[in-house]
């Protein structure tokens, strides 16, 4: 399909601002493809040389550890002399550098900018391109429906969290209650507030997703992530009688990508296990660890186990061995599709029947924003 003329002009200006500020060397996009390479979009120059637009994948985004994502796009250039200089087209500007220590070079800052600029611009121009006739009956059109589900889901969300903040003003000026109790009460209706916006965030994440957007993506501290959802599902797995176990000596790590999906698809690990554990509650133990450059995250049970037969099979669109009307045969299709397609990362699956599960998450740690940690003769 032809882009429109007003969305070329634009990505031209803004690969023009941005080669302009870089005192006129190329600047360049590309986008990731399907075998994994770095295809060249467009370039501020009308008519760049071969070596201003070939980025090769193995000396840019593996020597970093960015997981290639199919679809993902970057903007660059060569510095002269010098590596290459390279920075995300995404929708959101990127999170503040740890302790307000900036330690980007400026020509990062600029690409980061026109990275931003593109990204927005591909988002108008989507959601100009919305309109058409009326559909009788959306909810016949799959492409619909998960905006759909989620605007019905987000709406009475935010009712319940607006209910449950008037409970706690309330709560707190109830003078009945003990000082203690009241303070441990309004802690648990704070943790649930909590859930809520969690929950508003990723349906937003999917309205967004449903609109033609682009995935949210920033970087987070997967280490808070995690221990927030043990913190959370401890609570959901006690009255199961199933204690649940967080262990990690990792005080931070960041990772880029959707926190959201990130808390989403170790909740489906755990309840998994949970189910798993339901005949015999004993202890579900989350890790979380640092193995060379890779993050590595475990839920280990020890319930039921899978059979040998079913290993092959788990990771099947609509396979669950739960009962009937128990599992919908989803949620490690989901874990799968995150892990791959945001992260870069794979799971590997240990069983025994009878004795318990060991699920495996492995994820590439991008570059942390230190000055020990960044990669020898240039920077992402």
């Amino acid at each position: 399909m032809t882009e429109p003329e007003s969305f070329v002009d634009g990505r031209r200006e803004i690969l023009r601002q941005a080669s302009v500020a870089l005192g006129g060397r190329p600047v360049t996009v590309w986008e990731v493809s399907a075998r994994a390479e770095l295809q060249p979009q467009s370039s501020s120059d009308p008519a760049p040389t071969h070596h201003a637009t070939k980025l090769d994948v193995d000396a840019t985004l593996q020597r970093w550890n960015i997981p290639i994502v199919q679809g993902s796009r970057w903007v660059g250039c060569r510095t002269a002399p010098g590596p290459w200089v390279i920075a995300p087209v995404r929708t959101r500007p990127p999170a503040p550098p740890p302790e307000g220590r900036e330690r980007r070079s400026r020509e990062r800052l600029t690409l980061e900018l026109a990275g931003l600029c593109l990204g927005l611009l591909d988002r108008r121009e989507v959601g100009s391109d919305q309109a058409g006739p009326v559909r009788s009956d959306p909810f016949q059109d799959i492409s619909t429906l998960p905006g759909i589900i989620a605007h019905e889901l987000s709406n009475p969300l935010t009712g319940a969290r607006a209910g449950l903040q008037l409970a706690m003003e309330s709560l707190g000026r109830w003078t009945e209650v003990a000082a203690d109790r009241r303070l441990e009460l309004l802690d648990e209706l704070g943790q649930i507030v909590e859930d809520i916006d969690r929950s508003v965030a990723f349906l937003r994440a999917v309205k967004d997703r449903a609109r033609g957007a682009l995935a949210r993506s920033e970087r987070f501290d997967a280490v808070r992530v995690v221990r927030s959802c043990c913190t959370l599902e401890s609570r959901v797995l006690k009255e199961k009688r199933i204690p649940l176990e967080f262990d990690s000596t990792l005080e931070t790590v960041y990772l880029k990508g959707d926190p959201n999906a990130f808390y989403d698809l170790l909740v489906n690990l755990i309840r998994n296990a949970a189910d798993a554990s339901a005949a015999r509650p004993a202890p579900i133990r989350v890790g979380l660890g640092h193995v060379g450059s890779t993050l590595r995250l475990t839920v280990r049970d020890e319930g039921s186990g899978i059979r040998p037969a079913d290993l092959d099979r788990i990771f099947e669109p609509g396979f669950t061995t739960k009962e009937f009307g128990e599992g919908s045969g989803m949620g490690l299709v989901v874990v799968q599709s995150v892990l791959r397609t945001m992260f870069g990362g794979n799971i590997a699956v240990d069983s025994t029947v009878g004795k318990g599960t060991t699920m495996t998450v492995t994820i590439p740690i991008p570059p942390q924003r230190s000055v020990d940690s960044l990669p020898e003769g240039g920077r992402p």
